[in-house]
């Protein structure tokens, strides 16, 4: 598997505006995922006066290293499918903030405020939410080293990397099961090693344990995971015998689910018990003129494809919402 060192670089393209402090924007978005920028270009696209605050352009698209089932496009990188956005984006000029975090949101009658970490604040009618999530780690020795180096956070993602391998998915719910149900199809062979008892839905646990090619060690924690510039395996305890075993392979998928980037607004909106933004159809929150898209949100299936559209959605019904002031 490629270790992808990213520095992206947009110097070549349309600069943007830059972002004018203390103007009153139609429409402000944080975050500049697939969401974020989809989000941007449909609402220049109305018309509307709006600019995008950024710390990481480009989202966790940067961290897939393959993607083999966004439409239309065949066998890009993460990399190179995020330039593609950025710069049709940036063909509308739309102002952007790098490298600048939201520090916190108020709604004060009909307008958003949006202060930052240098002070700055920035004014608009509507707001996107569109800050996606992270992966939960399993926070071992060697987990951040072996990333994008035989560690994944996403099977469908990478998994096509890994064909005809030994695979470990770290995990015990649906999509761990589903991940490796998935793997044992292309994989050499797949072991699925959980801290406790599979919670998966009985249905997939009947269709994972008919699979000739998959190993399951269960009561068994991942300790650490251990490589020679790739990965070759992890280091795991059995919690029953305390036995401590190394367990081969060329890939770790961490399948133990994500969490949603919602600490700017988890004291505005209303949250599951997963601390994801519920949004109806048109992606509205609890709070009036304010719109949540992407993987912050209860929007099922964390895709790329999913992200980018709920944006536009997004963007479609804070235009409707704006024009009607």
């Amino acid at each position: 598997m490629m270790d992808f060192n990213l520095n992206l670089d947009f110097s070549s393209q349309k600069k943007s505006e830059s972002v004018r402090e203390n103007s009153l924007y139609d429409l402000l978005i944080i975050g500049s995922g697939p969401a974020g920028l989809n989000a941007a270009l449909y609402a220049k696209r109305k018309g509307l006066e709006v600019a995008i605050l950024s710390v990481k352009m480009g989202g966790q698209v940067l961290d897939t290293s393959s993607v083999e089932n966004y439409l239309g496009i065949q066998g890009a990188t993460g990399e190179s499918l995020v330039h593609d956005f950025i710069s049709h984006v940036n063909t509308l000029a739309v102002p952007i903030i790098k490298d600048e975090s939201v520090k916190s949101i108020e709604k004060i009658e009909d307008q958003f405020q949006l202060t930052l970490g240098n002070g700055a604040v920035y004014k608009s009618k509507a707001l996107i939410v569109a800050t996606g999530s992270k992966p939960r780690q399993l926070g071992v020795k060697g987990e951040a080293e072996y990333s994008g180096r035989g560690v994944a956070y996403c099977a469908i993602c990478d998994g096509p990397l890994f064909e005809g391998r030994d695979v470990i998915i770290a995990g015990g719910g649906n999509s761990a099961v589903e991940a490796a149900i998935d793997l044992s199809k292309i994989a050499k062979t797949v072991t699925l090693v959980h801290r406790s008892q599979l919670r998966a839905d009985q249905i997939v646990i009947d269709k994972l344990n008919s699979a000739e090619n998959v190993k399951i060690h269960l009561e068994t924690q991942i300790t650490e995971v251990v490589g020679e510039n790739l990965v070759t395996g992890v280091n795991a305890v059995d919690k029953k015998t305390n036995e401590t075993l190394f367990i081969p392979a060329e890939g770790v998928f961490v399948e133990i689910g994500y969490l949603p980037n919602n600490e700017l607004v988890k004291d505005l909106v209303s949250l599951n018990e997963s601390g994801e933004i519920i949004v109806n159809a048109q992606n509205e929150t609890s709070l009036k003129g304010l719109y949540a898209a992407g993987d912050v949100t209860d929007t099922p299936y964390k895709q790329i494809v999913i992200a980018a559209s709920e944006g536009a959605k997004a963007a479609l019904s804070a235009n409707d919402y704006i024009n009607h002031l």
